[in-house]
């Protein structure tokens, strides 16, 4: 199996996963304004580093990435984004990273997107193994690879320069598709 050149709609419990659009900058603006997505998931802060960000995203031709907005299914509004990206295909796997942007915390949303994303990348992909990196002082993170079936397989110390200049503790988390 292989990535496809193009990026592909995932629906997932409560959440549409779909590239994302010009139209979704104001959105995402928004969003990486906020102080937790800064610290934990620092993104663009001007409309042509966001533009860069979208196109980065939507160009699924290398094949070593998907990249999806998380969205909500009835209105398109965004709520954050999910990734499996480092896909090697010669070993079958990956690494998944998400954020949510802060009106859509607490809802099950990136658990539910990170359920999909896995489920693709195994399914459609042909991956065997899915890992994800977060900080140990992020404890919604933690919730979040729990209920998305990831399994905490260790800390790694001081092993991640967040964005606050210091190296965080991080927990490995990973999924199997034979999970």
């Amino acid at each position: 199996m292989s990535v496809p050149s193009a990026p592909v709609e995932v629906r997932g419990e409560g959440v549409l996963l779909r590239a994302p659009w010009e139209s979704d900058v104001d959105r995402l603006l928004e969003a990486f304004g906020d102080s937790g997505t800064q610290l934990w998931n620092p993104g663009p802060s001007d409309p042509d580093g966001v533009l860069a960000w979208i196109a980065e995203r939507a160009d699924w031709s290398a094949g070593t990435h998907t990249s999806w907005l998380i969205t909500q299914p009835h209105d398109g509004d965004v709520l954050g984004s999910v990734s499996v990206w480092k896909i090697d295909l010669d070993q079958g796997d990956g690494e998944v990273g998400y954020w949510v942007a802060p009106w859509g915390r607490g809802r099950g949303v990136a658990s539910s997107a990170v359920r999909a994303a896995a489920a693709y990348a195994f399914e459609e992909v042909g991956l065997h193994r899915l890992h994800l990196f977060h900080a140990v002082e992020n404890p919604a993170s933690c919730g979040v690879a729990r209920k998305a079936g990831f399994l905490l397989e260790g800390t790694l110390r001081q092993s991640y320069r967040y964005a606050d200049g210091r190296h965080h503790d991080e927990h490995l988390h990973a999924r199997l598709a034979t999970d």
